[in-house]
């Protein structure tokens, strides 16, 4: 059963007017410049802005024109950019107070979430003793000790450095791989989304002008969604072979393998991959005498216009996996690279994100 929220909410300057569906299980990211109504579209999904609306998560109304749920009735969790534990308990205690807001037994056992967020070396420590990353963990474990039906993330991860970031990662992977819980997750880092989110809905200006499943959002051409520096293309693919001498790993995919930088990940294990934009280029038939070791086969499905005249977007089918491509319309004319056409993609980098 899915998420459906919709909501309109008036400031000076700034309007929200948003309309979702969202899948009851994995990670859904709202993503978006800062002030594009991420934050506030979330809050109101908590109940802490009363915009007009309707609210359904699961088939349980908690808002429409004659109910309004309060905050503290709405069975969800909510993680801040900052852990807000407090200070004069424990990680256990902490846990303690999440478990006592649900009223009863929580719907996942105490000592599964201990173990899926890696706490047990740490709960007899207070949280002056803990680094970020650890008490952003010990945050959301005690978000889930709440028993909630939808946990909201709020940038959990930005006051965090990059290595308290990596550190963190992991466990959010398992939180989405293992609990039934859907998340909603605000983010405005393109790592993050790319490695944890399953569906994405992108803001501009108080409105949600794309939403859908990670992958065809992303190689959308009516409007490209840049995740950071560059339009491009996230898939999974699993781990086949690891090369020693080279320091490389093979990556089977529905289209095709590459080889990409071994990052220690074991034979057989599912990963995604990121691969932009700018990275692919296209040739019309194959060429093995060059630098570049991923060359595919791939039909051109669509093309679109870019924000210079000079260049232009090419969506490209490689297997069952879309891929975007940009390059200059001179080069568009001289192959010739209309829909249909059958050529060969050389890619130059590709992103181990997850």
């Amino acid at each position: 059963m899915s998420i459906k929220a919709r909501f309109r909410l008036d400031y000076p300057g700034f309007a929200l007017d948003a309309d979702l569906e969202l899948p009851g299980r994995g990670v859904s990211a709202l993503f978006g410049h800062s002030g594009s109504g991420k934050t506030t579209l979330l809050r109101c999904i908590a109940g802490l802005e009363r915009g007009a609306g309707r609210l359904e998560v699961k088939g349980e109304v908690w808002q429409d024109a004659d109910i309004f749920m309060p905050t503290h009735r709405r069975p969800l969790g909510y993680v801040f950019q900052d852990a807000r534990l407090f200070a004069h308990l424990d990680v256990a205690r902490n846990l303690d107070y999440g478990q006592r807001r649900a009223g009863g037994a929580p719907a996942i056992e105490r000592a599964a979430i201990v173990d899926l967020l890696g706490l047990g070396p740490l709960l007899d420590r207070l949280p002056a003793r803990l680094s970020g990353g650890e008490q952003q963990r010990v945050a959301i474990a005690r978000a889930l000790l709440t028993a909630p039906r939808l946990l909201l993330m709020d940038e959990p991860l930005a006051s965090l450095d990059l290595a308290r970031k990596q550190e963190i990662l992991p466990y959010l992977e398992r939180l989405r791989d293992e609990l039934e819980i859907p998340m909603l997750y605000v983010s405005h880092a393109a790592d993050e989304v790319a490695r944890l989110a399953d569906h994405i809905v992108v803001m501009q200006q108080g409105r949600a002008v794309a939403q859908g499943p990670l992958a065809a959002t992303l190689a959308r051409l009516d409007l490209p969604i840049r995740l950071g520096e560059d339009a491009g293309a996230v898939f999974a693919g699993t781990v086949a072979e690891r090369d020693a001498e080279w320091h490389l790993a093979r990556i089977e995919f529905d289209g095709g393998e590459l080889w990409v930088r071994d990052s220690g990940v074991p034979v057989g294990r599912q990963v995604r991959l990121r691969i932009l934009a700018r990275d692919v280029s296209i040739a019309s038939s194959r060429h093995d005498d060059v630098s570049i070791m991923n060359l595919l086969p791939a039909t051109v499905t669509a093309h679109a216009s870019e924000d210079h005249p000079s260049l232009v977007l090419l969506q490209l089918r490689v297997g069952a996996t879309t891929l975007l491509a940009r390059l200059t319309r001179r080069s568009a004319q001289r192959l010739d690279l209309a829909p249909g056409r059958e050529v060969w993609v050389q890619i130059k980098a590709v992103a181990l994100v997850g």
